[in-house]
Order: C-alpha cells, then structure tokens, then sequence
C-alpha cells in the first residue's frame, strides 16, 4: 500500500525530475504547422521555442482524455494504493475535468483529484513536496494537508518578454500590444485565489518589473525562508543572472530553475519568466 502522485505536464517538471521524485505525468497536447506533439514527450522546450518563433500561427494546445488518466491511473496503483492527482488549475484548463472523470470511472480505487489553482513550476512544487512527504511515510491525510497549506500560502509572479502572444491569444487587442513594445511596457501577472490570470502591475523595462516583483514577495513573506522556482521560456541566461539579486533581497532557503514547457509557452510566449514562491516552513 502505498501514495502514488501524478501530475500534468503543464507542471513543468522534466524526466529526470519526475525520476527523483517518483512521479507520474499525463501530457497535454500542443498542434504546431499541422503536427501533434506530447508536451515534455514528443517535444522538448528548445525545440519548441525555435519553432514559435518560426511560425505563421499560433499553436493551439489540448487537454488528455480521461482514459489517458486512466491509463497512467491503472499502470502505478493498484486498488491497495492511493492516488493523488495535482493539477492546472480549472480556470485555465479542462485538465482537472479529464481528471475527474477518469477517478468516476474508476470507483474501486482511492484516487484525490487536486484543483492546484497553479501553473507551471506552482504545480510542480506542490507535487514534489507531496512526493517527498509520500516517501517519508507520511499518510495521506498529513500529505494532503502539506498540499493544502502550500496551495493556500504558495504565489506566482510572471512577466512577459512580449505581448505579442497575449495578443494572439485573443488576451488584449491590437493596439494595446503595439503600445505595450513601443514603450517597453512588460507586464506583471498572477493567478488569483482561484487561479485565474490577473493583473498585478506593470513597469517600463525588465530591471524595474524585477524590483517590482521582488518588492511584493518581500510585502507577502517579509524573512520568511522560502521555496523560490524560477521558470522561463528559453531565457536560462537572464534567469540565471538573476538568482544573485533574488538571493540579496529575499530570504531564499531552497531554489530551482525549470524551463516553461510547450502548452504554457504557447500562451506566454518566450522570454516569459516567473517566480513561484512558498514559506519552507509548511513542510519541515
């Protein structure tokens, strides 16, 4: 009997990842020039990336079906084991759906579907929190305890390199996008309490958004020890440049860089970068 985690691949966690922590993954779909790719599978982000900036449209994305839940569902567990199954938040996909269904389907095993309210690395860290905690022998409940605490106190903070894709996407018209890069303007965005995008603020330039970002984790968490992501879309070397001004502003007790994979990256665009932060304290 054991706690057998899964995720989606919007959770942006790579193989060798997803090998450390013993975790399973259900990919969503990206269509690109009339091909179908597994996201994190068939294509990796690199390769995306190089070919978003090559292309005349933009890429649509799909969610797995519910017997591909099944699938992964039925080749981890047995009906001895449990299942936790975290996922994209449900605004932003029919994911958690899919999810859902595959677990009524399935009534004669213990499976918890989870509405992360999180994209990206926000899933991630949830899911290898609960991975770790799983394999310290923590029971269910006190595993999804940890998964409630840091979904509740977790925050996402991104900004896009270009609005071009917000505008693609049918996010903010035309003109706002043309004004927006003729004046350098790079907004700030986050999820909501239900995990819905939002608005938080915008700056003229990357070096003011990144005091502006780091001002309000500082506002949120003070001292606090934190869990820090840092995810981007093919933009290592910024991120990278950016780990000593985090580190001297803000509390950083455990950091990760992870690459925004191909469904996230087809909303956001390259460039994209974010930060996902949680108190360390809500799983030590």
């Amino acid at each position: 009997m054991g706690i057998k985690i899964v995720v989606d691949s919007t959770a942006d966690l790579s193989d060798s990842l997803l090998q450390e922590y013993n975790i399973e993954r259900v990919s969503l779909k990206v269509h690109l020039d009339n091909k179908t790719y597994r996201d994190w599978v068939d294509i990796q982000p690199k390769e995306f990336y190089d070919l978003l900036r090559s292309a005349d449209n933009l890429p649509t994305t799909s969610q797995p079906s519910p017997a591909e839940f099944i699938d992964v569902y039925k080749k981890i567990a047995t009906e001895q084991d449990s299942i936790i199954s975290i996922h994209i938040g449900a605004k932003l996909s029919g994911t958690f759906q899919s999810a859902m269904l595959a677990k009524s389907m399935l009534p004669e095993y213990d499976i918890t579907v989870i509405d992360s309210r999180q994209a990206t690395s926000g899933i991630g860290l949830v899911a290898m929190k609960a991975a770790e905690a799983a394999r310290q022998g923590k029971s269910k409940a006190e595993v999804l305890e940890i998964i409630d605490g840091i979904i509740n106190n977790q925050k996402t903070l991104f900004m896009v390199d270009t609005l071009e894709y917000l505008h693609k996407g049918g996010r903010i018209g035309k003109a706002s996008a043309l004004i927006g890069s003729l004046l350098n303007i790079k907004p700030i965005l986050s999820l909501d309490v239900d995990g819905g995008v939002m608005p938080v603020d915008k700056a003229r330039g990357k070096k003011k958004a990144e005091k502006t970002m780091l001002q309000l984790i500082k506002n949120t968490y003070g001292d606090a020890p934190l869990f820090v992501a840092l995810c981007h879309a093919d933009a290592l070397e910024y991120v990278e440049q950016f780990v000593d001004v985090l580190k001297s502003e803000i509390n950083v007790d455990e950091l990760i860089i992870t690459d925004i994979g191909p469904v996230i990256g087809t909303h956001v665009g390259p460039g994209t970068w974010g930060m996902i932060v949680h108190e360390q304290s809500l799983t030590k």
